[in-house]
């Protein structure tokens, strides 16, 4: 897999995972990014790509999780984003359910508060049980509340996919246990961008590829391919 371009920005940024978010088959990034970069991304991850925004700001890893099955976004999304990322998929041949977080939901930031995959979901221990019940019902899975490195925002803690999980290079001991535990896969630590322990803050990755920050170091991409299984 190193014949291909393994590093990225996004608006010149290489936090590309607060601006873009990945499923197995999708590609959620901002509505302005260049024709360019779009192709190289969805290459690196083997992948559809959606141009949009949520809740009108670019910040869409940020703001939506997904897995295979839809994506949950903002409560603030609004109705024609919502509408676009649903036609767009089925325009690529993907049923793809998209909902919100519920509007009496205080944490609006649903990309930094839910770690899935397809079978599982970790998410922020604040969520409400509606919300839980939306994330749920939205990415039929499994639905755990829980910290990372001591952190809430479990989105950007760390990235899972259907094969592994790295994880905030600070998160305890006990914790890697639970993540080992309910996602029922191999759980490694790391950093990305030269150090920086927000794992999904600039990383985006699916069983099939992966792209990275482009601060983010061989040594780190090394350790991403290992835990991910690549």
């Amino acid at each position: 897999m190193n014949e291909l371009q393994r590093t990225f920005t996004v608006d010149d940024s290489p936090y590309i995972g607060i601006f873009a978010t990945s499923t197995e088959s999708l590609l959620l990034l901002p509505a302005h990014v260049p024709d360019r970069q779009v192709v190289e991304l969805e290459h690196a991850l083997k992948v559809r790509a959606i141009k949009t925004y949520i809740a009108e700001m670019p910040v869409v890893g940020c703001l939506a999780a997904g897995n295979s099955k839809g994506f949950v976004v903002s409560q603030y999304a609004l109705e024609s984003e919502i509408e676009h990322i649903k036609n767009s998929a089925f325009e690529y041949g993907l049923d793809c359910e998209v909902s919100r977080l519920p509007d009496s939901e205080k944490i609006t930031a649903a990309g930094n508060v839910i770690l899935a995959n397809d079978d599982v979901a970790l998410v922020h221990p604040g969520l409400t049980d509606d919300a839980v019940d939306v994330i749920r019902d939205t990415l039929a899975v499994e639905v755990y509340r829980g910290r990372i490195a001591g952190l809430k925002t479990v989105g950007m803690a760390a990235v899972v996919t259907n094969r592994g999980v790295l994880a905030h290079k600070n998160a305890s001991h006990s914790e890697l246990e639970f993540l080992e535990e309910i996602f029922r896969l191999p759980v490694e630590i790391g950093s990305v961008n030269f150090g920086m322990p927000l794992i999904g803050a600039a990383l985006l990755a699916n069983t099939r590829g992966y792209a990275a920050g482009a601060g983010t170091t061989g040594v780190e991409l090394g350790r991403i391919e290992e835990a991910l299984g690549f």
